[in-house]
């Protein structure tokens, strides 16, 4: 049985293909129907592609969109680790975390 790595621990080469394997789990558990197994893959594919952006370019105080969830913005209070943490905007105000590589800058061409 092979060790697996930590992602902070893969080379970006290593990232694509694991994301490309977990994406592909992901598609043969929704085409099986199994929906908790498809759910899983994806948030470990996000999780993994958070480790393929730079966390420097991400502001606190800064609003940023979240891909997956139209209309909905989100205002990063601070960065910890591959998380932003903050809140929704237009909801009600509670802390929450997001993998870094869910937010896309609200300005096209950033």
């Amino acid at each position: 049985m092979a060790i697996e790595k930590k992602y902070s621990e893969m080379t970006e080469p290593e990232l694509r293909q694991e994301i490309a394997n977990l994406l592909e789990k992901a598609r043969k558990a929704s085409q099986l129907g199994h929906v908790n197994e498809f759910a899983v893959f994806e948030r470990k594919a996000v999780m993994a592609q958070a480790y393929l952006v730079d966390p420097a370019q991400f502001v606190a105080g800064e609003v940023y969109r979240i891909e997956g969830d139209p209309g909905v913005f989100f205002q990063v209070d601070y960065l910890k680790g591959r998380f932003a943490w903050g809140y929704r905007m237009g909801g009600e105000k509670y802390a929450e975390a997001l993998p870094i590589s869910m937010l896309k800058p609200l300005k096209e061409g950033k």
